[in-house]
């Protein structure tokens, strides 16, 4: 895996990380999104640093994946029960004497 030098600004603050090259593109697009949420929040709430403002960036941000993670889990069990009701079906229909013992 090749990593490439990356430099990104949020909240007017440089940080210079090593990443995958293919995450490269990526990780700017996750800065300029932290970034403009960020802003976003500065103008809505009272703050006393940007801290504040990065923080509960990150815990919208984190509110979203879980309610996304438990989305997928649940739709991945969904569908396994569902797969394994068609394999069910497919071997009566397949092997009709087999299931009849």
């Amino acid at each position: 895996m090749e990593t490439v030098s990356a430099s990104v600004n949020i909240l007017g603050r440089t940080y210079k990380l090593r990443v995958a090259a293919e995450d490269e593109e990526a990780l700017r697009k996750a800065a300029e999104a932290i970034s403009v949420q960020a802003k976003s929040y500065g103008q809505m709430y009272a703050y006393n640093d940007h801290q504040d403002l990065l923080a509960m960036v990150a815990l919208t941000q984190i509110t979203q994946l879980t309610k996304i993670q438990d989305s997928l889990r649940f739709k991945d069990t969904d569908l396994a029960q569902r797969l394994n009701t068609i394999d069910s079906i497919m071997e009566q229909i397949l092997h009709p004497t087999q299931n009849s013992l």
